[in-house]
Parts: C-alpha cells; structure tokens; sequence
C-alpha cells in the first residue's frame, strides 16, 4: 500500500485509499489533523504535535514550528542541548504520521508520496526527501501541493472538462496551479508561487498591529515569551475577522493584560503588501497558461490561510467570482496525494485518469554574453528548458568556446528566472576537457531531459572532439551519502520520544499550563484546581479512570476558553 502525506507548515496528515476512494487517517488523538510542530522539555523527552503547539506559549525557545520555510537552508534550530535541521525536524513529524498510520491500520507505511510547494526548488526538494528517509519512508515521488489539490478536485466529476485555477495558500506557503481536465486526462498548463508566503505572514501583521496598539516596550517587543504568547491570540483571533468587523486582542504581559482593538480595514491596509505579493504569481501563471480569468471555469481555494475573509475578498475581487471552496480545506492536499499513490499503484479505480505536469523552474546553464559589437559584457543565465513546459521535455543548446587556447568546458547547471546566474539555484557542474583551439572553433551541444519525477539528465556533446558527458540530477536524491543518512537516522530513533498513545493527556495538560498562564484571578484558581485534580488521576495509572477524567478536564478547559479570546 501507498500512503499520501501532507507536510504541511502548521499542520501535516496523511491518507490512504480505502475502496478506491481517499481517507485521512486519524492520529493517536483522534484528529487527522498533527500539528507541525516540535518540542522538548528539561528531561530531553520530545514532543511532536498538539503537546508541542501548546508548550510553544510557554517554551518558545524549546520548540519549532514552520520549519517547513527553512528546507532546503543551512539553517539549524537549537532545542534545549541539541541542534535540529529542518529535514530532522520533518522527520520527526513524518515518524509520528507513520507511528499513528501503523497503530491506526495495523499495517506497517513504508512506500509514501508526499507533496510540496509547486515553487520548492531543487534544494526545498532534496530536503523533503532526505526527511522522508529519515524517517524511514521510501518517498516514491514528489508531487505539487496544487496538483495534488487538482488531483483530489478532478476525480470528483473527472468526465467534465474544465479548465481551473488551484489557489493554494497555507501556513507558509502560496502555490497557484492553472489545469486543463478532458477525457479523464488532468494537465497542468501553468504553475506559479511564493515558498516564502502564507498565513504565519498575515498573523505577524497582526501582532506588529498589536504591539504598536498597546504601547509596548522595546523590552517586551524584543521577549521571545511576550512575541509567543501575543502571536497565540492572534492566530485564533484573526479568524474572526471572518464573521465580524472587529477583534479585541487581549494579552497577559509580564503579570498585566493588555488590550488592542483592531478593525479589518486597518488589518487590510496593513497586510497590502502580503495581498500584492499574492497577485504577482496568479497573473505570472495565467500569463504562461496563455489564459484570462474569464477562460477558468472554476476557482479552487485550498490550504488552512484560505479561510481568512481578506483572502477570500481578494480572490473575489481578482477573479469576479465566489471561489469553490472545499469544506476542509486542510486535508485536500493529502487526499490528492493519496489519489497520486492509487496511480502509481496502478489501482484500478484510476485507470482512466493520466496526469501531467510542468516544470516549475527553468533550468539552465551560463554563458558569457556579449553586446551588438560582439564584446563580451559578462556571464548570463541562458534557458535551456522554461518554466511552465510540460513534462517530459528534452531541449537542446549549442554553446562555443568564448577564449582562445580554450582547454576546458565549464557547464554549470542552474534553476531559476533571474538573467543573473548568482540569483539561481547552482544544482551541479560537469567539467570537460577539450583541445586547445583558436575562440568559437569548438561547439558543444547541451541537451537536459526533465521528467514527471523531477529528474533532470544533462547531455553534452562535443562533437569535434568526439567527447559526450551525462549527468543524472535527480531532486528525489539526498544531500548526504548513505552512511551519513544512516547515522543521522540513528541519532534521530535514539531521542527519547514521549510515547503516542500518551499523546492526548499530555496535550490536556500542556493546554491547561498555556490557560493558567493566559488567566488571571478566579480562572486561573479554577484552572488550577482542574489541573491538580487531573494529574492526580493520572498519578493512579488506572486506565478507565484516566478516560473518565480525560473527557471532564477537556470539558472544563473548553468551558473555560470559550469564555474570551486566548
């Protein structure tokens, strides 16, 4: 069996196909939701999920989150002793997604697919797939966050042909797809994006709103504690945004609460540069698909940030139409990555659905260029295969030799838009000796062949000499040889994980620490009282009475945030 995975910024899933069609798979909590977030506490015990989200209020310096938006880096995050890359941190996460699979279905989940952001680069990609190893997953393929949407969209009503735009905006992460559906065929026509924008984004303008609002101080704008605990609130109140013109964010700072009230337009105008930044991959896209917006048939709105009322009004307003919307829209992506697994799989529900896509980046090599007198005025990217071409694609270049006496040919393979190579992705060099020649009497011909799992094969032939190189690029490879990937996933299976089925006390009892924080007076006591009465059942270890008590601590706590804003 093939399983769909959802690495998400806020929130991961995964899925599987049951009776042909896709299914989320809940976690050791019962939600299908787990959030993407990692901590640890004093004892060096790791927390993974809905415990960790919680501890980040408290332990802002012991736990990570939107790691997702360092793939790919040099980065490291220090939790407690120990310094994590992105990738262990996604591992950590895709080791709980399978841990919950297995319990769940009783199974073991080896062979998976897990989506990323259609703008992911070269490197973005490399680091999914070495976190995907290190969890001891074999990732068949990589697939668009988008395409999969479209995927999860098109299998629905796959006999009516459609053309549709994917408008895909989560927690870290814009992605917009534009796809082509007849005769069971889904093609992908154009992709665009932003792997530096989301909804952590839109939050952050509302705690810079907050901050300046309540006269903060320096001190308590620079404290990492302050900055958690005032982004908590406004992540749950920007959501009111949606049914009222208003919010009142209310915040304990340093024993004192602090209040802001915030009206949507000021939100708006505030945010304008994040909605400007959403426009410039739409029009980019529909301008490579050779579209207009009144061609789409239909407008997909998939991703958590999608739920935000500015979101939908600018989407409204580019596109002079209500967006469809899923009624989830967090769990479209997983589902389509689990259709993706039923086609690898060759299922027979999905014989008569063939998928196509593009290559997100274009790839090339650099070469000097030269001015209308033919003098050289520097290096420049040359395209070899564009953005946006279906694939499998195959492109050829010729280049000469630029220096007389040449002895070697350099060609540096690069991803990218911009004309100036230092602003691309150096994915790899092949280096070739040729003979001494006076300028341009030696050619060589470079030919990259792109295909559906993202490998990239690098052909140059020089004919003169009779010399012919390849090179395989593959962004399902990793950054790290095998015996570094083993040992990394050793140190990784020897961190002492809390264990899962303790997951959902341990969330209780993160949550209640997060209220008594938050509270002041009469609530905290009762917050207190509640917490003190549960740890104390939990100190008996009797199973049925933990259920009992479990289900009147969670009621209690629920009963005590719905009375304000947290």
């Amino acid at each position: 069996m093939i399983f769909g995975i959802d690495l998400g910024t806020t929130n991961s899933l995964i899925c599987y196909l049951k009776d042909g069609k896709p299914e989320a798979i809940p976690n050791a909590m019962g939600k299908v939701l787990t959030p993407s977030v990692v901590g640890v506490d004093d004892t060096g015990t790791v927390f993974i999920g809905a415990a960790a989200r919680e501890r980040l209020y408290k332990f802002p310096n012991l736990t990570a989150h939107s790691f997702k938006r360092l793939m790919g880096t040099k980065q490291s995050i220090k939790l407690g002793a120990r310094e994590y890359k992105p990738e262990d941190l996604s591992a950590l996460v895709l080791r709980a997604l399978k841990s919950d699979a297995e319990a769940y279905l009783g199974v073991e989940v080896k062979d998976v697919v897990i989506s990323v952001p259609a703008y992911f680069n070269d490197n973005q990609r490399k680091a999914t797939k070495l976190a995907g190893q290190l969890a001891g997953l074999n990732v068949l393929r990589l697939i668009n966050e988008p395409t999969a949407a479209a995927l999860f969209h098109g299998i629905q009503d796959y006999e009516a042909a459609a053309k549709f735009l994917i408008f895909d905006l989560g927690g870290g992460t814009f992605d917009v797809s534009i796809l082509e559906k007849f005769d069971g065929i889904m093609e992908v026509r154009a992709t665009g994006g932003d792997s530096f924008l989301g909804g952590d984004d839109f939050t952050q303008v509302l705690v810079s709103l907050f901050a300046e609002k309540a006269s903060l101080s320096y001190a308590q704008k620079q404290n990492p504690s302050t900055l958690s605990a005032i982004r908590f609130v406004a992540e749950n109140a920007k959501r009111s945004f949606s049914e009222q013109p208003q919010i009142t964010l209310d915040v304990i700072i340093d024993g004192v609460q602090k209040s802001a009230l915030i009206h949507l337009d000021e939100y708006e105008a505030a945010c304008k540069g994040l909605l400007d930044r959403l426009r410039t991959p739409i029009e980019r896209a529909l301008r490579d698909a050779r579209l207009r917006v009144s061609d789409l048939d239909e407008l997909v709105m998939v991703g958590g940030a999608t739920r935000m009322a500015i979101i939908r009004k600018l989407v409204t307003q580019l596109f002079g139409r209500l967006p469809a919307r899923y009624i989830d829209p967090d769990q479209t992506i997983a589902l389509g990555a689990a259709v993706c697994a039923g086609l690898i799989d060759r299922n027979i529900v999905f014989d008569e659905v063939v998928l196509t896509d593009v290559c997100p980046h274009t790839l090339g090599t650099e070469v000097i260029d030269y001015d209308y007198q033919n003098n050289p005025v520097g290096l420049t990217f040359l395209p070899i295969i564009e953005r946006n071409i279906v694939v499998p694609a195959s492109r050829v270049q010729s280049v000469l030799t630029a220096h007389d006496g040449q002895t070697q040919l350099s060609i540096r393979v690069f991803q990218g838009e911009s004309r100036d190579c230092s602003k691309n992705v150096l994915l790899d060099t092949i280096e070739i000796d040729i003979p001494s020649k006076p300028k341009g009497e030696i050619s060589a011909d470079i030919r990259f062949t792109y295909d559906i799992n993202g490998m990239l094969e690098v052909d140059v032939d020089v004919e003169k000499a009779n010399i012919h190189k390849s090179l395989i690029i593959s962004k399902l490879g990793a950054h790290v040889d095998p015996e570094e990937l083993e040992e990394r996933r050793k140190v990784l299976a020897a961190l002492k994980i809390h264990p899962r089925d303790q997951e959902e006390n341990r969330y209780l009892v993160e949550r209640a620490e997060r209220l008594y924080e938050q509270s002041l007076g009469e609530r905290r006591n009762t917050v207190r009282l509640v917490l003190t009465q549960f740890i104390s059942v939990l100190e008996k270890q009797d199973l049925l009475e933990i259920k009992k008590a479990r289900d009147a601590f969670n009621m209690a706590l629920n009963s005590l945030e719905s009375e304000g804003i947290w």
